[in-house]
C-alpha cells in the first residue's frame, strides 16, 4: 500500500457480479465516504455500493 492511500483509508467500493467489486473512491475520514456515498446512490441508483476501511498492512522487512 502506497502512501497516498494510506492517508485515503476509507474506500467506497461499487460491487460488481460474480463476487468482484471496484474502488470507486478513497477518503480520508469516514464521513467524507458516507457523504460520497450518497452522492453516488442519487447519481447511480441501480449500483451497489459498500463502504470499507483499508487497513495497512504490515511490512514484512521491518
Amino acid at each position: 500500500m502506497s502512501y497516498r492511500q494510506q492517508l485515503y483509508p476509507w474506500c467506497v467500493v461499487r460491487c460488481l457480479p460474480n463476487m468482484q467489486n471496484a474502488i470507486v473512491a478513497r477518503c480520508r475520514s469516514r464521513n467524507e465516504a458516507e457523504e460520497h456515498l450518497k452522492v453516488l446512490r442519487r447519481i447511480m441508483r441501480d449500483g451497489e455500493f459498500a463502504i470499507a476501511f483499508d487497513r495497512p498492512r504490515p511490512d514484512p522487512l521491518a
